[in-house]
């Protein structure tokens, strides 16, 4: 089942990535276009005076994951009342759309922002799945994107397909997020650790660099096994691996999966004593909603926002957060929507032209350069520079660990609290 499922996923991420990559010809390098002051290679914006400045959004906004993309659109909402929502004289329209953390509804998001010609650069995915359906139809239409939490190697790998060259990645990439679980498992002095993935491209790609990485340190992956997204009953996949006695399990999960997880695994022989170990993805008041008291003790990898670490204008940041929406953040990707707002804001400055009359101009292609060229920007979350790749994160990785299974005692660093650094 594992192997086949995977063999599907990756010939749906294929066939979608190929159907979204020859539906629009331009394959972001249109005709070149002079509008105004302006000639760009890919097309022009022209935003006439008084008429709103329009940057959309690409986020998983509803279902069990919302809290990744909500978190972070929560952030740009920040960066963009920091600019009195104005930006070169326009008042600036934030446009976000549901991307419900697939591939399917990426490519659905995605669409919709395309085909408002007047929508300039694009906040998200939260999701990595999001990217590699969206992406493809975003960079046809000439948009670049923001990532807020989509992690994955592939996004920004050397060989990455041509439709996801329009990326620029304002949060870590889980090549870091890998070595942080490696390290944690280090530090717990095991050698033998099994891995499951749910056949995302985040978890997917993430058990699979987890996997290299522990094992270049001299460690042994005993079993690496996957469910599908939509699996309620996880003891088989769990007796499977427990009869390899790993001494960890690593589920970098969704939620869903996650709480399925926590709550079965003690019921399976050979697994009620073997820690577990997930990551940030699961930091989020719907995992104690599915969990319940089963989540206490687990742990989790993920973004270290230790306002000690982050200093004065992330705790500035925090307090805006809980006057503007009346609660503490609910997952951890805020600073990273804001950074990615911000740098979205300051390469449409850059490029921009406006005349006499004060209509703004906007070159397509000179807009994705100058987000791809992000140098040394003090973002909320570290210091931000972009690599020829369109990585460009910053942060450090903390553990964390559940102490309540009660919803509304979640609060980032309290519960879960931070066991280590």
């Amino acid at each position: 089942m594992t192997a086949r499922f995977s063999r599907r996923l990756a010939h749906r991420l294929a066939t979608a990535l190929v159907a979204t990559a020859v539906a629009a010809p331009l394959a972001g390098a249109g005709r070149a276009e002079t509008v105004g002051p302006v000639t760009d290679a890919i097309g022009v914006v022209r935003i006439a005076k008084g008429q709103p400045l329009l940057i959309g959004g690409l986020m998983v906004l509803s279902g069990p994951d919302l809290a990744l993309g909500l978190d972070a659109s929560r952030g740009a909402e920040i960066a963009f009342d920091d600019h009195k929502n104005m930006l070169l004289g326009h008042p600036v329209k934030y446009l976000p759309e549901d991307a419900g953390c697939s591939v399917e509804g990426g490519q659905t998001g995605a669409t919709r922002l395309a085909a408002n010609g007047q929508i300039l650069g694009v906040l998200g995915t939260a999701c990595s799945s999001e990217a590699r359906g969206g992406a493809p139809i975003l960079w046809n239409a000439g948009i670049p994107q923001a990532l807020t939490g989509a992690t994955a190697p592939a996004l920004t790998a050397p060989d990455r397909a041509v439709g996801l060259q329009g990326i620029a990645r304002f949060v870590y990439n889980d090549i870091n997020a890998a070595a942080a679980a490696v390290k944690y498992a280090q530090g717990l002095k095991v050698t033998r650790v099994a891995t499951l993935h749910d056949g995302s491209l985040y978890a997917e790609q993430l058990a699979k660099v987890f996997g290299e990485q522990f094992k270049a340190a001299g460690g042994s992956i005993v079993a690496a096994e996957a469910i599908s997204p939509s699996d309620t009953d996880l003891r088989p996949v769990l007796t499977r691996i427990g009869t390899a006695k790993p001494e960890l399990l690593f589920a970098p999960v969704f939620v869903g999966a996650s709480a399925y997880l926590v709550r079965q695994v003690k019921e399976v022989p050979g697994m009620s004593g073997t820690p577990l170990l997930g990551t940030d993805a699961v930091m989020a008041p719907a995992f104690l909603e599915a969990a319940g008291d089963a989540a206490v003790g687990y742990r989790m990898t993920g973004i270290n926002n230790d306002p000690a670490l982050l200093g004065e204008r992330y705790v500035e940041f925090r307090k805006k957060y809980v006057d503007k929406f009346g609660e503490e953040p609910i997952s951890g990707f805020h600073a990273n929507g804001y950074d990615a707002a911000t740098a979205m804001m300051l390469a449409i400055e850059k490029v921009a032209k406006t005349d006499a009359g004060g209509t703004t101009y906007v070159g397509r292609k000179a807009l994705r350069d100058a987000l791809l060229a992000t140098r040394d920007l003090k973002g909320i979350s570290g210091t931000l520079s972009c690599d020829a790749y369109g990585d460009c994160g910053a942060g450090t990785f903390a553990v964390f660990e559940y102490t309540s299974g009660d919803p509304t005692s979640f609060k980032e660093g309290v519960n879960p609290k931070r066991i280590s650094p």
